[in-house]
């Protein structure tokens, strides 16, 4: 009597995998695919429009003051908006690792259209500003509306949002792999395999969608850092890159430190409820274009101006007649304080692509150096494109992003040994100066200032998994669970108590104790049903009796 029932729960688990997996990924992928192209292709014509304003205004001095009064004003007006909405404070990074792992809770709709207003009025005037960190934040808040307009659970929400920060990335990258693994090593810091194949789904969805929509409004699909070319390097090659790892990577420890320490200066500026302290990095980013054009924008165009092609020739405009190194030098300081000044305030702005142009610049500056020391001018463009990849695990602390993220963007693939040693020099050093992950650390800034769970205590929850849920038959590490929490005890249905692992496959019957941080025990407990399943009525209430 009960097989057809069985059978018919075991269809309906199935169909509803493959609704959760399947189906909404898609959503998802089309949606962030179509919103995300659109905003990469404003901040393209941002970052012209700021280059030809900026211009108009070198050559005629006369308007800077209103290019300054023009700056405050927009300053004032992005402050007071990300007061009303924090959500899109800084790049949006954090705060959407936050939801993917169910600790931040936001409105999907005002989160994406104030991000997409706000970062671009930043690029329109003129800062330092990246589209990525934007576009992963856009990504996750369509992720967020397919799993809410269509009523999805808990687990599946944050599935959709891990999967569209995945298509956002992607797409402002157009590179699929580097999106997927950036999800997978920084959403939820996991390998599960329901979280690569709804964001695989998701990435290709939406990386297909871009191409399409590019090619039919006449932009270029492609996109890479084609002037560089990698070539073999010897052993000595490869001391040059240890040195430079080393250099490069103290670089990113200093970055992280002043970051942190402008955050708390500017936490003291209280002028017009605290967004007068914006005034700051927009009125020193307009300073600092009117020095030089490789200062605007998120860095594209400089890290591709210092490709040499193989020849080991840096040829880049250089500021006021003044030498390649003395420009190169320059134009690193700036990008410094440029990014050190918009995290430590909170501009809504990507800092993912001007941190890369701070690695390239100082490994331009070193490829410099090195040559008159010795080095083959061969080595040049793998070593800047290794420093940038140094530069960003040092403090991003992800490794393996970064080194797909190397081959991704230049279409080279020789070699990887040398940026494999870069790379880990880079994750060493950070473990060794105990530096927390940049935006692991904004993130706990902005769960503390926001008040997030300031009543949450430790407590433990029961719950039993059922038949043909999402629990039944897989091990306790490829499940979602509450952020924060974790399975510290399973009865078996035969009534055998043991501490499980992550390899403990759980089984229909099984009953486990679930211990984590909350604010809300039933918030907690509905989140596991989704998980284990919920029991049935007659269940509870024979259990009850």
């Amino acid at each position: 009597m009960n097989k057809p029932l069985i059978k018919n729960k075991s269809v309906r688990a199935a169909a509803e995998l493959a609704l959760n997996t399947f189906i909404l990924s898609i959503l998802t992928g089309l949606f962030a695919g179509v919103v995300v192209t659109f905003y990469n292709i404003c901040a393209g014509y941002g970052e012209e429009y700021s280059v030809k304003l900026y211009t108009l205004i070198l050559d005629n001095p006369a308007f800077i003051p209103l290019l300054v009064i023009g700056l405050a004003a927009g300053a004032l007006v992005i402050g007071t908006f990300v007061r009303f909405v924090p959500m899109i404070r800084g790049s949006g990074i954090p705060q959407i690792e936050g939801a993917a792992r169910g600790v931040v809770r936001f409105k999907w709709y005002v989160t994406m259209c104030s991000m997409f207003a706000a970062s671009l009025a930043c690029i329109f005037m003129g800062l330092p500003a990246g589209a990525e960190g934007p576009s992963l934040e856009i990504g996750g808040c369509a992720g967020s509306a397919t799993g809410n307009l269509l009523r999805r659970n808990l687990m599946t929400k944050r599935l959709q949002i891990a999967a569209g920060s995945s298509a956002g990335l992607a797409v402002a990258f157009n590179a699929p792999i580097t999106g997927m693994i950036f999800a997978l090593e920084e959403a939820f810091r996991s390998f599960s395999a329901q979280v690569f194949v709804t964001s695989a789904i998701s990435v290709i969805t939406a990386i297909l969608t871009r191409n399409a929509l590019r090619s039919a409004m006449g932009f270029p699909v492609g996109f890479s850092f084609d002037s560089f070319t990698f070539n073999e390097m010897s052993v000595t090659g490869c001391m040059y890159v240890v040195l430079a790892a080393i250099i490069v990577s103290l670089a990113g420890v200093l970055l992280y430190h002043m970051v942190m320490l402008v955050k708390k200066l500017f936490k003291k500026v209280t002028f017009f409820k605290g967004a007068g302290k914006y005034i700051i990095p927009f009125v020193a980013a307009g300073a600092f274009g009117l020095i030089t054009v490789y200062a605007m924008g998120g860095g594209h165009s400089f890290i591709e101006a210092l490709g040499t092609g193989g020849t080991g020739d840096i040829s880049v405009k250089t500021i006021f007649g003044s030498s390649v190194v003395v420009t190169l030098i320059v134009v690193v300081l700036i990008r410094f304080v440029s990014v050190v000044l918009d995290m430590g305030c909170g501009v809504p702005c990507g800092v993912f692509i001007p941190m890369l142009a701070i690695g390239a610049g100082l490994g331009a500056v070193l490829s410099v150096a090195f040559q008159a020391m010795g080095m083959d001018p061969a080595y040049t463009d793998y070593l800047i494109i290794i420093c940038m990849a140094v530069f960003f695990t040092t403090v991003v602390r992800a490794p393996i992003t970064a080194v797909v993220m190397v081959f991704e963007l230049t279409g080279q693939f020789t070699n990887c040994l040398p940026v494999l040693i870069g790379v880990a020099i880079g994750y060493f050093m950070g473990e060794l100066l105990r530096l927390d992950p940049i935006y692991e650390k904004c993130l706990d800034m902005f769960i503390e200032e926001e008040n997030i769970n300031t009543n949450a205590k430790k407590e433990r929850v029961n719950v039993t998994v059922q038949p043909d849920s999402s629990a039944d038959g897989r091990i306790v590490r490829s499940l979602i669970w509450p952020a924060g929490g974790l399975v510290v005890e399973v009865v078996s249905a035969e009534g055998h108590r043991f501490v499980p692992d992550g390899k403990t496959k759980l089984h229909a019957g099984d009953t486990i104790t679930f211990e984590c941080v909350t604010a809300s025990v039933s918030d907690l407990k509905e989140y596991l049903y989704d998980i284990v399943g919920k029991p049935d009525k007659a269940e509870t209430s024979q259990k009850k009796q």
